[in-house]
């Protein structure tokens, strides 16, 4: 049987004109560091204005460099405990 020992939650918050979107994603790690990171959308100028579009683009930007940074401290934290270097970890 399986149990949840701990818990996750990621905070995206956006801002935006009419041309742009940024979001910052952040993770709060129970080890007490936190992991951040942006992404970015631009809007064509002949696209319509359409805010959710460019947050989920940009919102998802944020979340693939989240998730590069995590698997970059995973990998360092494993080459750190085994004493070698291992092979890098990809998407």
């Amino acid at each position: 049987m399986m149990h949840t020992a701990v818990g996750w939650h990621v905070e995206l918050e956006f801002q935006e004109d009419d041309q742009r979107t940024r979001a910052a994603a952040l993770v709060r790690l129970p080890d007490g560091k936190e992991v951040r990171a942006n992404g970015y959308a631009s809007r064509h100028h002949t696209d319509s204005n359409q805010p959710r579009v460019g947050e989920e683009i940009a919102g998802a930007r944020a979340l693939n460099e989240l998730a590069m940074k995590l698997l970059t401290k995973a990998h360092d934290e494993i080459d750190e405990a085994s004493g070698r270097t291992s092979h890098p970890i990809a998407l």
